[in-house]
């Protein structure tokens, strides 16, 4: 999952930022409304966390304008204002969530992870390929009903082919939904990760299910792609 927090004190988003990455978010930083809006715009991203109080364009602007443009993304809005009165402007503009300043992370961490579920089909939470099952609200994985120990960044790349599964999925686009805009494309650092995942998930384990597919990307499933070759 990849966040957008939009937050000019930089104390403030770097330990947002922080806490969101510890947790295996994928999270992307802006300090003004403007550079928020832009970014907001690429629909890339699977909730906003927007100040309300930006320079160049409020918080609320940038809601109103993405609802204008139709980007339903959730948004969890932050602002040292606890009136009732600037609660509802908010909700109005287009919020879904509303926390104060100040605020504990485990209650951010919370009201996000609230907002992610409503993405999510509540009838069937678990992702699952063959006997790979992955619980996104349990943060767990097995194969075989035997539990796999994942890394943060491990369970958000298995997240993102779970969620793929049967589709190619190329190096570009793991990039853009599992590390973050200062990701450098220069390195092999999704090759290593793939690597890892796939001696968790595969080794020892019948049928092989992640693939590297030739000039292409990855691809998560139970049968091999002809052009696939599951060693790469």
């Amino acid at each position: 999952m990849r966040i957008l927090v939009v937050e000019d004190d930089k104390k403030v988003a770097s330990f947002v930022q922080k806490g969101l990455e510890e947790e295996g978010y994928a999270v992307d930083v802006a300090p003004d409304g403007e550079t928020g809006l832009m970014m907001a715009q690429d629909r890339v991203h699977d909730v906003f966390v927007f100040d309300v109080l930006l320079p160049k364009k409020s918080g609320l602007q940038v809601v109103r304008e993405l609802r204008q443009a139709r980007i339903a993304t959730p948004v969890l809005l932050l602002t040292a204002r606890d009136t009732i009165e600037d609660k509802v402007q908010g909700l109005d503009a287009g919020a879904d969530d509303y926390l104060t300043k100040p605020f504990a992370f485990a209650e951010l961490l919370a009201r996000v992870r609230a907002l992610l579920r409503r993405g999510t089909d509540a009838r069937s939470p678990k992702l699952q390929v063959a006997d790979l099952v992955l619980d996104p609200t349990t943060r767990s994985v097995t194969r075989g009903g035997s539990p796999i120990s994942l890394t943060n960044r491990e369970f958000a790349l298995l997240e993102y082919l779970l969620r793929n599964a049967g589709r190619v999925v190329t190096r570009t686009m793991i990039a853009e939904r599992v590390w973050d805009y200062n990701f450098d494309s220069g390195t092999n650092v999704i090759d290593v990760y793939i690597n890892y995942l796939r001696k968790k998930i595969d080794a020892g384990k019948e049928p092989k299910l992640l693939h590297t597919i030739r000039g292409a990307g990855y691809m998560l499933k139970p049968d091999a792609d002809p052009r696939a070759n599951s060693n790469e």
